[in-house]
């Protein structure tokens, strides 16, 4: 099984931290940029297209990446990302709460910063504006997120909760299998996979629509990847 971790592309928040250097005036729940969906675009393109024929085992796709399941957080930037890539693929995008980033939905006070953990949007929401988005049958009204902050030493057990679904829905397959989700998850989801304490200061750098992969195999896991953005035009990178 081949795993593809890909960030969203620029969101609102990017842009105004790129811009300002501060979170005043931060969205909880941003959408992408117009570059943000010129990115996903780009990404949807480059998935998508079939390549050469394979060399074996292919580590850098150069044969394709044939991905066979999609998969988003719940989080606008990322659903509108895998939208995107779900319509040139054809494929289903398909919600996994777990893969949202760290934190969760939340308030920033940029004075105290003390942060709050906030509803988050609802099924209807979803089905007016992404009806094609696969929706668990345990949203309804109020919101997904509905708790507070998420802590730092909450995020490795949600990782590793994550992993341990991913091998029961995908372990021993040649299932191709790409979650569209975040920077901080992508941090904290490799230092579980590579053993790395999370109190460490290691961090996994991933740009906007950037690519991580990870192959499952017997022996082991493979990283042939990380950060892949070289379909990108040089000007778009963020």
């Amino acid at each position: 099984m081949q795993l593809y971790v890909i960030r969203h592309g620029q969101s609102e928040n990017n842009r105004l931290w790129a811009l300002t250097g501060s979170w005043d005036g931060r969205n909880d729940d941003p959408d992408l940029t117009p570059l943000g969906r010129k990115q996903a675009e780009k990404l949807a393109q480059f998935l998508a297209q079939p390549g050469a024929p394979p060399a074996s085992p292919d580590p850098q796709n150069v044969g394709g990446f044939g991905l066979t399941h999609l998969y988003s957080s719940l989080m606008i930037r990322a659903v509108a990302t895998g939208t995107i890539v779900a319509r040139a693929l054809d494929l289903p995008l398909v919600a996994w709460e777990d893969v949202h980033e760290v934190g969760g939905i939340n308030s920033f006070d940029v004075e105290t910063g003390e942060r709050t953990g906030l509803p988050g949007k609802d099924r209807r929401f979803f089905e007016q504006h992404f009806p094609d988005f696969v929706l668990p049958e345990s949203l309804r009204e109020g919101g997904w997120w509905n708790r507070p902050f998420e802590e730092r030493a909450q995020r490795p057990a949600r990782a590793r909760r994550f992993l341990d679904d991913l091998l029961a829905r995908h372990g021993g397959t040649d299932h191709r299998v790409a979650i569209i989700s975040h920077g901080g998850f992508h941090t904290v989801l490799l230092r579980t996979l590579l053993h790395i304490p999370d109190e460490s200061h290691i961090w996994f750098a991933l740009a906007n629509t950037g690519i991580t992969r990870v192959d499952f195999e017997d022996e082991g896991i493979v990283l042939p990847y990380t950060n892949r953005i070289d379909f990108l035009p040089g000007e778009w990178i963020t």
